[in-house]
């Protein structure tokens, strides 16, 4: 049986304050005690799985340090308390989104004991598909714009934030004067969503999913309608780097061995996940799964760190109290390029998922040949994906999962304009009569999306989802 919504957040809250606690009472950073080595991680923040949660239970980085070290791991809710705790000199290797990691850039660049590096990268979106606005389901709201005079949710600083800002200038609103943000943690702005206090809910991988998998919220913005990349990214102390560099390069060589494992593996990989963390494996799928809306890499491409750029003015409007950062003497690839090897600049240049959906659709008869149609059907009692040439392909499967008595997991498809895969069942559906019949339907993350598309295709209708599954399993879609 699913746990209830409101016994996820406690079971995170408490996962999460219980391991900062624990944490907090050790030592080794800063030169006390037993000389540990550092980590700090978001266990919930699953975009960053490669260089926190999955990583820490695998045990890689210990396995590539050998005898002789300590590995110390401290989770957090946000990116804010391990920057705060870097500039402490209490953590030597953190984890976090782009925007955070901009503002570690800026608190500790001027501290020469303190000053950091960006030297990998955990996932990333190119669209900003990482980053989502929703709103209960019982909202009015079609649009951003619907939320003016609104109070919105969102952790001060975050990628999160950082989204809800641009999205709203785009949509033609003062981010300061049109919309009241609500500066929150997740778990609490997720129960704020929930009692009504706030009206929306602007967060990072995996709240979004998991308020929408949970029938909690309705994506009202998807984040890949910015077409600005994003991405998670790994940080070192300057200082801790030059003085332990072969700490640095095991980090990095377990992060790539995680990665590894991830695509290799990535239905254990969620599980994994959702068992440490308390998320429901099926959210973790859609984020960190084949397709999934993060690609894992751990190579510095230029698209990414050129959105760091484009990023800082909106960190200085949210009020972060932000300093110029030097992007460029911040983003050093010199460690990464050693743990990587020669295939580094080629692996850089490329911005494929080595973890996309393949395989035979045995439904509609053909071969996978692409991520902008390919889904996913994941069913109760299996440890593997059936893969789905089209969202019309996989509506037959579903259906046909379904006369067979089978239980349907999760389905994922792929959003028809943005690409980024959402629940099949939460997604906004729209029937183009006049399209080939494995291209019949197509899905969409949000209403607006939809509607887009709607516009300019005169002859399409929006469907709900019980309606595609049922033309799908009388055989109306063939």
């Amino acid at each position: 049986m699913r746990k209830t919504f409101a016994a996820i957040v406690a079971l995170l809250a408490a996962a999460s304050a219980g391991c900062s606690l624990s944490a907090a009472s050790g030592a080794g950073a800063d030169g006390s005690g037993d000389g540990a080595v550092v980590i700090g991680y978001q266990s919930k923040t699953i975009n960053t799985v490669t260089a926190g949660t999955l990583l820490r239970s695998l045990g890689f980085f210990e396995k590539r340090l050998g005898a002789g070290h300590r590995v110390e791991w401290q989770d957090y809710d946000t990116g804010a308390p391990i920057t705060a705790k870097m500039v402490a000199g209490k953590i030597d290797i953190g984890s976090m989104g782009d925007y955070p990691l901009l503002i570690n850039a800026s608190r500790t660049q001027g501290i020469a004991a303190a000053r950091t590096e960006l030297v990998s990268v955990t996932g990333y979106n190119l669209r900003g598909g990482l980053n989502m606005v929703v709103v209960p389901q019982s909202s009015h709201a079609k649009t951003l714009i619907d939320l003016k005079g609104r109070k919105v949710s969102a952790s001060a600083g975050s990628a999160g934030h950082g989204t809800l800002v641009q999205a709203l200038e785009r949509a033609g609103l003062d981010p300061a004067a049109d919309v009241e943000t609500v500066n929150q943690l997740p778990p609490v702005g997720a129960s704020a969503l929930q009692s009504g206090a706030v009206q929306g809910y602007a967060q990072f991988v995996a709240w979004p999913g998991l308020l929408v998998f949970k029938d909690q919220a309705r994506l009202l913005y998807d984040g890949s309608a910015l077409d600005v990349p994003t991405f998670h990214g790994v940080v070192v102390r300057h200082d801790y780097a030059a003085k332990h560099p072969d700490v640095v390069k095991a980090f990095l060589q377990a992060q790539i061995d995680a990665t590894n494992y991830l695509h290799a593996h990535p239905v254990e990989a969620a599980e994994s996940v959702a068992k440490a963390t308390g998320l429901p494996a099926e959210v973790v799928y859609l984020y960190n799964g084949r397709g999934g809306i993060s690609t894992f890499d751990v190579t510095l491409k230029p698209r990414l760190t050129a959105a760091l750029e484009h990023d800082a003015p909106y960190l200085k409007k949210i009020g972060t109290d932000f300093q110029d950062v030097d992007v460029k003497r911040f983003v050093n690839d010199a460690y990464l390029r050693t743990a990587y090897g020669p295939a580094y600049d080629a692996d850089t240049a490329s911005t494929a998922n080595a973890a996309a959906v393949t395989g035979r659709d045995d439904t509609c008869g053909v071969a996978v040949s692409g991520p902008g149609k390919a889904g996913e059907v994941w069913l109760a009692g299996e440890t593997a994906t059936h893969p789905a040439a089209t969202p019309a392909c996989l509506l037959r499967q579903v259906a046909a999962a379904e006369r067979a008595g089978r239980t349907v997991r999760a389905a994922y498809v792929p959003d028809a304009s943005t690409g980024t895969h959402w629940f099949a069942d939460k997604a906004v559906w729209v029937k183009d009569p006049s399209a080939p019949e494995d291209d019949r339907f197509l899905p969409f993350t949000t209403d607006d999306g939809a509607r887009a598309f709607l516009d300019g295709h005169p002859d399409t209708e929006q469907v709900t989802y019980a309606e595609a599954l049922k033309a799908a399993a009388g055989g109306a879609a063939r």
